[in-house]
C-alpha cells in the first residue's frame, strides 16, 4: 500500500525519552529521569516522574493531524466543562499561559496531570445513574455554542472523504471495491435520511468506558481528541448496553438519570447503526493514512488483506440490516409520543446552572461486543 499519507514527520516516529525530558526541562519541570511510554497509536504519550515524586503526562501530537487552533479549541472545551462542574482532566498551562508548545522538530505537545484513576470494565447498576447525569451535564454545557475549527461528524467532512481515500488507496480487488462502495453509500443514504431528526451540537466524540476513569473523587471524563460537532447520540452508543432484556433495563436506568438533567427522544437512537457504519469506514481510512508509521503495521497485521475488506463489507451489511440491535423505538413510534421540536424546546429549561451541578451519588451484565474500530484509544495508562 502506497497511499498519500498525512504529512509525515520522521522526528515523530523517532521520538526518544531524551526528547521528552528536554521538553519538560525547558518549561521548568524538574524531572527525575523516570519515563514510561503509554499506550497510544495516534499520538505519542509518556508518563514522566518529577523530583518531588509526582508525575505528569506529556502528549506529543501527530504532525498533520490537528492544527494548533484545533488543539487549542479542544483544550478550551475541557476548561469550559471543568468550569461548568464536570469532572475532567485539563492540561497544565505553560508559564506563558498557553497549553500548547512546539519545538524545532515541529511536533506540538502539551503537559497533563497524571490521573491515578482506573478504567471501569463494566458499569454497575449504581454507576449507571451517575454516568447518565454526568453525560447530560456535559451536553448541557456543550449546547448553544459551535466549534470553529474542529472537523464535524458529517457526510461531507467526515464520511465521504474517508470512503474516497479508501477507494483511491486501499488496493481492494475490483469486485470487493464495488461491493464496499455500494454498501458504504447505502450507509450514507440511511444516515442522511435520519440525521435531521437528531440534535447536532458539540459532543465528546469518543465517549466509551475507556475514556471515563474511576478515581477517589468520582468518575472523570478524559481524552477529548475527537471533540467536535456531531449528532448527540454519538456520545451514547459506545456507553449504553445493547441486546438482551437485562441490557434494556440497564439502558433505561442510564437514560432515566440522563433525563433528570436533560430530555432525550429515544427515537434518535435509530441513527446509531448508520453512524456506527460511518465510524467503521473512518477507522479504515484512519489506519490507511498512517501506514508509514511503523507502529500501525505492527498493531494491525491483517489490515488491507482480502479477508479484512470482506469482513468490513459483512459488518456494514449487518449494521444496515439492523442486526446489531432491534430494541430502539422507530421514528414513527416516538413521534406518536412527542415531536422533535417539542423535545428541543424542553431542552432550554434543562440547560440552567442548577442542572449542571452533578449529583454524584455513590458494580454487571454482558454487553454486546465492541470492536477496535468502534473505539479510538489514545492513552490508557500503564
Amino acid at each position: 500500500m502506497n497511499p498519500k499519507y498525512l504529512t509525515t514527520n520522521t522526528s515523530f516516529y523517532n521520538l526518544k525519552p531524551d526528547h521528552i525530558l528536554d521538553r519538560l526541562d525547558k518549561n521548568g519541570f524538574k524531572t527525575s529521569g523516570h519515563i514510561l511510554a503509554l499506550n497510544s497509536l495516534e499520538n505519542r504519550v509518556y508518563r514522566v516522574g518529577l523530583e518531588d515524586q509526582s508525575n505528569v503526562v506529556v502528549k506529543c501530537y501527530r504532525p498533520g493531524r490537528w492544527s494548533k487552533e484545533q488543539i487549542q479549541e479542544e483544550h478550551d472545551f475541557i476548561f469550559e466543562l471543568q468550569k461548568g462542574g464536570l469532572q475532567v482532566l485539563p492540561p497544565i498551562p505553560f508559564a506563558n499561559g498557553s497549553t500548547i508548545s512546539t519545538e524545532e522538530d515541529g511536533i506540538p505537545y502539551s503537559i497533563w496531570p497524571l490521573n491515578t484513576g482506573r478504567i471501569v470494565e463494566e458499569f454497575s447498576i449504581d454507576d449507571l445513574p451517575i454516568i447518565g447525569r454526568m453525560l447530560a451535564t456535559l451536553h448541557n454545557i456543550s449546547d448553544g455554542k459551535s466549534t470553529k475549527t474542529r472537523i464535524p461528524i458529517s457526510l461531507q467532512d467526515y464520511a465521504k472523504p474517508s470512503l474516497n481515500f479508501i477507494l483511491q488507496n486501499g488496493n481492494l480487488s475490483s469486485s470487493l471495491k464495488k461491493y464496499y462502495e455500494q454498501i458504504a453509500r447505502a450507509t450514507f443514504q440511511e444516515y442522511e435520511h435520519l440525521e435531521h431528526f437528531v440534535p447536532f451540537q458539540r459532543i465528546h466524540g469518543d465517549c466509551h468506558k475507556g475514556n471515563i476513569l474511576s478515581s477517589k473523587d468520582g468518575f472523570v471524563f478524559i481524552d477529548f481528541d475527537d471533540h467536535c460537532m456531531g449528532p448527540i447520540v454519538q456520545d451514547f452508543w459506545m456507553l449504553l448496553p445493547f441486546g438482551d432484556e437485562s441490557s434494556i433495563q440497564e439502558r433505561q436506568i442510564f437514560l432515566e438519570a440522563y433525563k433528570e438533567f436533560r430530555p432525550i427522544n429515544e427515537s434518535w437512537f435509530r441513527l446509531i447503526p448508520s453512524l456506527r457504519g460511518i465510524r467503521y469506514i473512518y477507522y479504515s481510512a484512519w489506519i490507511l493514512k498512517r501506514w508509514e508509521d511503523p507502529s500501525f503495521p505492527n498493531a494491525f497485521p491483517h489490515f488491507g488483506t482480502e479477508e479484512y475488506w470482506e469482513k468490513e463489507v459483512r459488518d456494514l451489511e449487518s449494521l444496515l440490516a439492523g442486526k446489531d440491535d432491534s430494541n430502539f423505538p422507530s421514528l414513527k413510534e416516538a413521534e406518536e409520543k412527542f415531536s422533535l421540536d417539542e423535545t428541543l424546546d424542553q431542552g432550554v429549561a434543562y440547560g440552567n446552572s442548577e442542572s449542571n451541578d452533578i449529583a454524584n451519588s455513590v458494580p454487571s451484565k454482558k454487553k454486546p461486543e465492541i470492536t477496535n474500530k468502534d473505539l479510538f484509544w489514545d492513552w490508557e495508562g500503564e
